[in-house]
């Protein structure tokens, strides 16, 4: 039996700050377009579902890439891949308000898409290096926060940057503020194992145990899986769309008033950090279905047409969303053997972005022929999914 001495509560503070870091850096960039897409379709003459994919190309992007980039880290060190992630995007971030047009703009977020998923496939494996699995669930909810965080800022920062600046100014604004957050974590993130480790340097329990894990590994991560691309889908597309119908009558808001629905993001860094606590009362079922059906709430009260109402919605969906993205991240890493964590933690994240590109493209389209209404529908079918495949896992476990 391999049995490892935790690392000092020091150390583990350092690499969740880094990572935290890194996640703001990444995560500002990449879904900083989201709230200046009404300002991208008027300028480039699109319909909503055409300037969605501004977003679901560079998401899309980071899923394709999301495994080689792991098999990648596993060769060369996961730290190095995290560093080389959060560099290559911001420089690609700084270069992106030069697009001088759409094609060549959509480009340019695909190669920043391959870029983020150094961080966004890797960053969970080495966590689990890093601090081990009794307290990978903080430190991954850790993570997930810096990654709400990073979120909630990219998109304030160029929705307020949108209006005096134009979306070439909000975009550039945001990537000065990644590039402080990447350096910080490029100077701070600890070493990791050196490549190839990691079954060695990560073990628990005996080596014995691996061929019985990796046999169940398939069953045991359906239901993570399937929240990873369907959860993810329906909140990427409902935050694609909410720019055009606060902008849209009889609300008409103005690009920095409608970005404060991003405010909302506050409530998913306080849900993701406690997620973990979370699982460890209900269980990883019993939590995770619990994320998801509070998710669908707020999905639904965003169909009234009160504002307040609408504010609160997305308060309470991004909060049963990033509680239901960090107890799946963690279930996945905890069950994945240490041999097959960094594969298990690439496909978890190639389903989250599969999601997030493909059902965020699709909640616009749909958004734009049928109305919002249809769009809840559609998402709210999607988590009912992710619920059922959830419980069917539980059953097989």
């Amino acid at each position: 039996m391999v049995v490892l001495e935790a690392p000092p509560v020091r150390d583990t503070r350092r690499v969740s700050a880094a990572v935290a870091a890194a996640g703001v850096s990444s995560f500002a960039l990449l879904y900083a377009p989201q709230p200046v897409l009404p300002q991208l379709a008027a300028g480039f003459r699109l319909d909503p579902g055409s300037a969605s994919l501004t977003i679901g190309v560079a998401t899309g992007a980071l899923a394709v890439a999301v495994l080689p980039v792991a098999w990648l880290a596993g060769r060369v060190g996961r730290r190095r891949v995290i560093v080389w992630s959060v560099l290559a995007s911001v420089i690609i971030g700084l270069l992106l308000p030069l697009a001088p047009s759409f094609p060549v703009l959509l480009v340019m977020r695909a190669v920043q898409g391959v870029a983020v998923a150094g961080f966004a496939g890797v960053a969970a494996a080495y966590l689990a290096d890093a601090v081990g699995t009794a307290r990978l669930p903080a430190a991954v909810g850790a993570m997930i926060a810096g990654n709400s965080v990073g979120g909630m800022l990219g998109r304030l920062g160029a929705g307020f940057a949108a209006g005096p600046m134009g979306w070439h100014g909000a975009l550039l604004a945001v990537a000065v503020l990644s590039l402080l957050c990447a350096l910080f974590a490029a100077l701070t993130l600890p070493r990791d194992h050196a490549p190839g480790s990691g079954s060695q340097t990560s073990g628990r329990g005996s080596p014995s145990a691996g061929p019985v894990r990796r046999a169940r590994l398939g069953a045991g991560l359906v239901g993570p899986f399937a929240v990873g691309t369907l959860a993810t889908g329906a909140f990427v597309a409902l935050y694609n769309a909410a720019g055009f119908r606060l902008a849209a009558p009889p609300l008409s808001l103005a690009p920095a008033a409608a970005s404060l629905v991003f405010l909302s993001y506050a409530m998913g860094t306080a849900s993701s950090a406690a997620a973990g606590r979370l699982a460890a009362r209900l269980g990883w079922t019993k939590a995770l279905a619990t994320a998801l059906a509070v998710t669908a709430a707020g999905s639904v009260l965003t169909a009234h047409p009160s504002l307040p109402l609408i504010v609160t919605g997305f308060a309470v969906l991004t909060a049963g969303f990033f509680a239901a993205h960090a107890i799946a991240n963690a279930w996945v890493a905890a069950e994945a053997p240490p041999s097959a964590r960094g594969r298990a933690a690439g496909v978890y994240t190639l389903c989250y972005y599969l999601g997030s590109g493909l059902g965020g493209t699709a909640g616009g389209v749909v958004y734009g022929h049928a109305g919002w209404s249809w769009l809840i529908g559609l998402t709210s079918a999607w988590l009912a999914l992710a619920v059922l495949a959830v419980l069917m896992t539980r059953r097989s476990r």
